[in-house]
């Protein structure tokens, strides 16, 4: 084991610059594979400890009761659940 306390060079909660900035090459981006796939096939982001993370099924979502869900609630649950059948 190897311990190394280095500085970032870069904090985003921004995933366009994350990304903008690891296919600049200023360092390693921890990101979801669903954001790199392109970038990853196409040659311009290499995949590092594939063997090393936990597969992710997607967020979960949580709310009081079926009965009487706001229409804006409902429209996101229907779009996230017409996404998912799309295999988005």
């Amino acid at each position: 084991m190897v311990r190394m306390d280095l500085a970032p060079r870069l904090v985003s909660t921004q995933v366009a610059l994350q990304r903008r900035a690891a296919l600049d090459g200023v360092g390693f981006w921890a990101a979801f594979e669903g954001y790199v796939r392109e970038d990853i096939e196409a040659g311009r982001l290499v995949s590092l400890l594939e063997d090393w993370p936990p597969a992710f099924p997607g967020p979960s979502l949580y709310y009081p009761s079926r009965r009487h869900v706001p229409a804006p609630l409902r429209a996101f649950i229907d779009f996230i659940h017409a996404e998912r059948g799309r295999g988005t």
